[in-house]
Parts: C-alpha cells; sequence; structure tokens
C-alpha cells in the first residue's frame, strides 16, 4: 500500500551518509537523485524512503508520532541496523529486542531526529 516514505533533512550531503550506510545493509542503493531529493530502494521493490530538503524552504522538523520502519531480513540484521545508525551518529531510542511475540525492532532517529526502526516479524 506504501510507494514510498519522504523524510525532510537540513543538510542532505550530511543526511545521505547516514542513509547510504542504512540502505547498503539492507541491500538496496539510490535509485533517484536531485539537487534536492534523495531515493533509497528499488524500483518495482517495496516501498522506498527519501530525503529531501523542504519545498517551502522553511527549515526541516520532526513529526511527532511519527516513525519509518525499516524491514530487516532477520534479527541480526536488525542488530547491524541499529548499531549502524548509532555508529554514524544516530540517536539510540530503544535498543534491538523483543516487543511482542512475533516482534524484534531496535528504535533509533536519524541525524535529524526523524525516528526510524529496523524490524522483523517472526
Amino acid at each position: 500500500m506504501i510507494g514510498y516514505v519522504t523524510l525532510g533533512t537540513n543538510d542532505l550531503v550530511r543526511a545521505a551518509r547516514f542513509y547510504d550506510a542504512v540502505a547498503k545493509e539492507l541491500g538496496v542503493g539510490r535509485m533517484m537523485e536531485t539537487d534536492r531529493f534523495i531515493a533509497w530502494g528499488k524500483p518495482g521493490g517495496g516501498a522506498g524512503i527519501g530525503l529531501t530538503l523542504p519545498f517551502d524552504g522553511r527549515p526541516a522538523t520532526v513529526g511527532n508520532g511519527v516513525m519509518v520502519a525499516l524491514e530487516a531480513k532477520d534479527k541480526a540484521q536488525v542488530d547491524r541496523i541499529h548499531r549502524l545508525a548509532l555508529s554514524l551518529g544516530g540517536k539510540d531510542e530503544g535498543a534491538p529486542g523483543s516487543r511482542s511475540e512475533g516482534f524484534y525492532a531496535g528504535y533509533f532517529r536519524d541525524l535529524d531526529g526523524n525516528k526510524l526502526n529496523a524490524f522483523v516479524m517472526g
């Protein structure tokens, strides 16, 4: 149902380094890029993620209650993505672990404060 998710950034170059590394761990790369926007994913694949400098020229802000969930292939990959995000300057929002039966996730914020998680079901 979701085609893609876009998050705002105030520093596209800095944010791109963060998402390049996370996307690489997920096995995808950049699929679209302009001087104001970058998207990662696979054309024809699952939902992708994009970063953009806000169109209105005002500073990007974080949505309270907004989170992007990145589907991992297994628990080990959840652990790697969470660790990678923190090593790139992201902030911990909840260490990887079981949240409920059949749901394993690790939560973090990117360099602009956007909340994400890596998760696996089963």
